[in-house]
């Protein structure tokens, strides 16, 4: 190619690409940002993050199945390297050999950034050569970074050190590697929008569930703060589920563990803090629950309402002195 062929190349690919499907045209806009897919070697969880300033970055650039691996595509965003990359690699295929395989069918490989992990905890990445700086990759045991158009060439070593360094389960490192990246200037852009994807590692769960954390702000001026109090409100509605099956299984000290636990988590939410009290009653612990319903119908009144429907549900014993102890709570 000579060198006025190339910079036509160059020119065209920082436009939007246009992909021709049918009679509808889709413009598909660059995506420069930095990302993580990583695997827990310990759970077999896998999962990828992103962070970019663009509206709803994650609805194409990371992708994730349980017992399979994770996808992140982006810069000049290619989305089937997501569930193209997923498929060839539930059929064997490593990261790297799904990547390969996919990038020597591209036209356009030099304007695409991807990293993908397998469930075994093989990474690969690829930066092509049209990149936009500062960019960045790295390998690291079980996981792989990527980063375009960033403001320092640091990010990616960042995102590496706060992801090796870390505790807690994958959503936890995948959060503090997007906030180290955040920490050293992060996209040149700035801030728009940001995603978390966390799977389990059971094969045997369909591409829909096995879905530990699905996570998105679609466009926010500080996505990560939002990002950071979503997983905690995610946590919280987990134990809430968990309290929910334990109710259901008519294990109620369980139960008060778990909403108890959810409502620690998030202590302004006065459906936690109602489901709580709900749980003690009938657990049998009225006079423990009372302040706890007191605290949520003076947050949300209609709770007074709700709370005389738990009879008939199989919530509340059908104790008539029981309800009028709970509603003359002032």
């Amino acid at each position: 190619m000579n060198k006025t062929s190339k910079a036509i190349l160059i020119i065209l690919t920082c436009l939007p690409v246009i992909a021709y499907t049918g009679e509808v045209i889709k413009p598909l806009r660059p995506v420069n940002t930095y990302s993580i897919v990583a695997r827990d070697p310990d759970t077999g969880e896998l999962g990828a993050a992103v962070q970019s300033h663009w509206f709803s970055v994650g609805s194409i650039v990371i992708w994730a199945e349980p017992g399979v691996g994770a996808v992140a595509t982006q810069s000049f965003v290619e989305p089937s390297y997501g569930p193209l990359g997923l498929q060839l690699m539930r059929t064997g295929k490593s990261a790297g050999q799904a990547l390969t395989s996919l990038l020597a069918s591209d036209e356009h490989e030099d304007v695409r950034q991807v990293g993908m992990v397998d469930a075994s905890g093989n990474v690969a990445n690829h930066t092509g050569s049209n990149a936009i700086s500062e960019h960045c990759d790295f390998l690291g045991g079980n996981f792989a970074v990527q980063a375009n158009m960033m403001w320092k060439p640091t990010v990616c070593s960042a995102m590496a050190l706060a992801f090796e360094n870390a505790h807690g389960d994958l959503a936890e490192r995948l959060m503090l590697a997007l906030e180290a990246a955040q920490g050293e200037g992060g996209d040149v852009r700035g801030k728009q929008s940001v995603a978390l994807l966390v799977v389990n590692g059971d094969i045997a769960e369909p591409a829909w569930a096995g879905r530990e954390f699905d996570l998105r702000i679609e466009d926010h001026p500080e996505p990560l703060k939002e990002m950071r109090r979503l997983l905690t409100m995610a946590r919280a509605y987990r134990l809430m589920n968990e309290g929910d099956e334990h109710m259901t299984n008519g294990d109620t000290e369980k139960a008060v563990i778990a909403y108890s636990g959810a409502e620690a988590l998030v202590p302004d939410s006065h459906e936690m803090i109602f489901w709580h009290a709900a749980t003690l009653a009938a657990a049998g612990d009225v006079d423990e629950s009372l302040p706890l319903f007191k605290k949520a119908f003076d947050m949300w009144p209609l709770h007074r309402e709700l709370v005389q429907r738990l009879p008939a549900a199989g919530l509340l014993p059908d104790d008539p002195e029981l309800l009028k102890t709970i509603l003359s709570v002032e």
